[in-house]
């Protein structure tokens, strides 16, 4: 059939099983706005939301990625809108999320020439290159199809992460005979976890299972180190399963919450890890980074055992130390090594206790953490009533507040997914708009985002999407008129020499009301809880601002240095 590039683009996101495309419109987008309205009149399921700024709509796309089994899509215009994009852009690789950033460029006779075009930047595709696994440039309208399956396969295969498609406005317009590629066509299709083992025959890949599976079932305090990719691959079940076979602790780190529900025996928030790791025998770290916030080894006991699984062989090297290693999707790895130490089991059923760690010893752990985060006050009241208030399945989205230090560590998850970090890009202005993807992607389920006074203006336009689109989110605001851990460190390390840290911050209350999005005020955690309960009973988007004082710093305990501090 015949198709122009923009039909060709809408017509395979549909096979793609896109449901939703977050984007601004420009002038280089206009015929894919138009393919999309055609489509969606049409009866097309794809639903673009308009944003009021590129970085709003691409956090929303990453979030939507991260918390949905579907493709995660921002569209934008180039030059500045790819440059806004790129924050939620990097965002998405840190944290290996599979969205896709579609972006428009000026015509292809014209650039690279420097003729001073529209939005024309010196070299887009090395822009969108460099926060990207893959990126690709579609130089003809038939390539379209091609490029947009290869692209969403891209970005789930091995590691997730963001890719990017440049397409040329003369590209977009034109027209040529085409077919639409089938979704599912191609090699490695599938989310991280189709695959297994990288680089290894079957009998390779069994010797190293069986030799893991040999070490952990002679291990007498195993333990297990959760990162992200359990939860990128969707391997919580497996995790808690090997965890149970082995009696083994599991810590999850910041950006694992929930991967095993935090009122489940043997989980452990990150704060554990300095308690943990130095008694341990055996150390199996499943889909981290595993370096302290220094960049350096985390230290164990010299004498334990240390076994690394990775999706990205990266992340199995220096500065890590490692006994064995093995690259390979955390769900596939987690599976087969139960199974491989319940075979080894089932031959010679082991003797003597099965595991070291005593109940009263994990207990102890477990109160020691507690202590430790319920001594930070007012921030403790603060995550306590979130929690009270959100549902058990409802999502929290963390961003870079006094609050929101110590909710990565005290805030208890129970379900994989529901609290959401910017990972090691600790991106400021990323809490509300990525909550505004979270609702979309999950309509049915609360979705909270916390915020400082600073972070939330950076965005805060996007109140006019959510109210547009009735996008149920409550935002938080904890309002202390400053920068308030730019402010302390000024504090702490400069003697007291203020710049920059201060801010005048406007009446969230009344800026959200002239957006029609229902507000109130809430001085106490009390309040807070029964405030956010309230907001969140009820249909569309709200707001509630906390009035807070400077508090305390939580860094002392996040990091404090405690040499088993980890990071992701």
């Amino acid at each position: 059939m015949e198709l122009s590039g923009a039909q060709a683009l809408v017509g395979q996101l549909e096979r793609e099983g896109v449901r939703h495309v977050f984007g601004v419109p420009g002038v280089q987008l206009d015929h894919v706005l138009d393919a999309l309205a055609g489509a969606r009149a049409a009866g097309g399921p794809i639903e673009y939301i308009t944003a009021r700024h590129e970085q709003g709509a691409a956090h929303m796309a990453e979030a939507y990625a991260r918390t949905s089994e579907r493709p995660g899509v921002c569209l934008v215009v180039p030059g500045p809108g790819v440059l806004n994009a790129l924050p939620a852009v990097a965002t998405g690789y840190a944290c290996s999320s599979p969205m896709l950033c579609v972006a428009a460029d000026i015509p292809s006779s014209l650039a690279g020439r420097g003729l001073g075009m529209l939005h024309e930047l010196p070299d887009q595709d090395g822009v969108l290159a460099s926060v990207t696994k893959w990126s690709a440039r579609a130089d003809a309208p038939a390539r379209v199809p091609g490029l947009v399956r290869e692209a969403i396969r891209r970005s789930r295969s091995g590691r997730p992460r963001p890719v990017a498609l440049s397409i040329p406005a003369d590209v977009l317009t034109a027209r040529a005979e085409m077919d639409l590629e089938r979704a599912g066509e191609g090699p490695d299709d599938g989310r991280a976890g189709a695959s297994g083992v990288a680089g290894m025959s079957a009998e390779s890949e069994q010797d190293v299972f069986a030799e893991i599976a040999a070490v952990l079932r002679s291990a007498r305090r195993p333990m297990l180190y959760a990162g992200g990719g359990v939860l990128a691959s969707r391997a919580g079940a497996a995790l808690i399963a090997l965890a149970e076979e082995l009696s083994a602790p599991v810590v999850m780190s910041r950006n694992a919450g929930g991967a095993v529900p935090a009122h489940h025996g043997l989980a452990f928030p990150s704060l554990a890890a300095p308690r943990l790791l130095p008694l341990a025998d055996v150390v199996l770290v499943v889909g981290s980074r595993f370096v302290s916030p220094r960049g350096t080894a985390v230290p164990t006991d010299p004498e334990a055992t240390v076994v690394l699984v990775n999706a990205d062989p990266a992340d199995l090297g220096p500065p890590r130390r490692a006994d064995l290693t093995l690259c390979a999707d955390a769900r596939t790895a987690l599976g087969d090594l139960r199974a491989a130490l319940a075979s080894a089991r089932a031959e010679a059923p082991p003797s003597g206790p099965e595991s070291g760690w005593s109940p009263a010893e994990l207990a102890d752990v477990r109160a020691w953490c507690t202590r430790k985060v319920e001594s930070v006050e007012p921030q403790w009241s603060y995550v306590r009533a979130l929690r009270e208030a959100i549902p058990d399945d409802g999502f929290l989205v963390n961003e870079l507040t006094q609050v929101g230090y110590l909710a990565a560590v005290g805030y208890p998850v129970h379900h994989p997914g529901t609290f959401l970090t910017p990972g090691y890009q600790g991106t400021l202005g990323y809490g509300y708009p990525s909550a505004l993807g979270v609702k979309v992607a999950n309509p049915d389920r609360a979705v909270v985002s916390i915020n400082g006074d600073g972070g939330f203006c950076w965005n805060m336009q996007e109140l006019a999407t959510a109210r547009r689109y009735g996008i149920g989110v409550t935002a938080v605001v904890f309002n202390d008129n400053a920068y308030g851990n730019v402010r302390r460190i000024q504090a702490d390390e400069f003697e007291g020499r203020f710049i920059g840290s201060d801010l005048t911050s406007p009446d969230f209350v009344r800026l959200a009301e002239s957006f029609s999005v229902p507000a109130v005020r809430a001085e106490t955690p009390a309040r807070l809880a029964g405030a956010l309960k309230d907001c969140l009973s009820e249909p569309g988007p709200s707001l509630i601002e906390v009035p807070v004082a400077e508090m305390p710093s939580v860094w002392p305990l996040l990091l404090g240095g405690s040499p088993g501090s980890v990071r992701d």
